[in-house]
Order: C-alpha cells, then structure tokens, then sequence
C-alpha cells in the first residue's frame, strides 16, 4: 500500500496538482484541523474537494482525527514549542485516539495526506504515515514536495 503526503504552502495552484496528478494518488486526504481559513486559499475545504474533482479527478475526504488538537497545535505553533515535544504529543494522541484501528485502510490506499506545511520534516502528516506503517507495516510513504 502507498501512501503519499503534499503541503499545500509555497506552491502555486498549477505545482499543487501537477504534483497530485504526476503522482498517482487517488484522493486527498485532508489531515488539518482547520481546512477552512481564508489563509488556505486554493486548498480551502469546498474549494480544494471542487479543485481535485475537476481538475485532477480525485475524490476528497477530511480525517480530523488525524489532525492534532488546537492545545497541541497552539503550544508548537502559538508558543513557539520544541519539536520534539510536539511530535512526542501527537504521536501519543494518535495512540490514545487507536487511528490505526479506526481509519479504514481502504480511504487512506492510493490516498495524499495534506497538511499546511511545505515540507515533510516537521509536519503531522509525516509522523501520521509513518505511525501507521510502524502498526500496518506494509505501507510506503511518497512525500510529494
């Protein structure tokens, strides 16, 4: 099973789904907390599910429970937190919420974690593919950058 991830931050809209397209994803798996800002321009909610309808054929899907809290989110990004800390907070989250038992293999196959962030690195969508191929095993993780 493949798994791919993008950020939708420094990239125009023309990168963005030339990206998804080359790659071979089937659905976009949005894994933000809030997919809704006005800062999110392209990849807002209703936009973004229209954008990959038509322009790159892709279905659409939030998965909050893959999303960190707003507490978790506000303490690495508000307060400006260690990384470590915030990594080792979610990924006890994502433990505590069983996503590994309660996320269908079936959305997450073929599909692309979004997250904000331009890159992998320091990013929950990362530690989120990564968490489940530690628990599914047979995953491979494609970050598309």
């Amino acid at each position: 099973m493949k798994i791919f991830t993008i950020g939708f931050t420094k990239k125009s809209a023309e990168q963005f789904f030339g990206l998804l397209q080359a790659s071979g994803a089937q659905r976009i798996v949005d894994v933000r907390l809030n997919n809704v800002s006005q800062l999110a321009g392209f990849a807002k909610r209703d936009d973004l599910a229209y954008f990959a309808r038509r322009i790159v054929g892709m279905d659409y899907v939030h998965l909050p429970i893959l999303a960190p809290t707003q507490d978790l989110l506000d303490r690495y990004k508000k307060q400006r937190g260690d990384w470590g800390t915030y990594e080792r907070d979610f990924l006890e989250l994502m433990s505590k919420r069983h996503i590994e038992a309660r996320v269908a293999r079936e959305t997450l196959a073929a599909g692309c974690l979004l997250c904000s962030e331009d890159e992998p690195t320091h990013c929950h969508r990362r530690l989120v593919a990564e968490y489940l191929k530690q628990h599914w095993g047979d995953i491979e993780i494609a970050h598309l950058i």
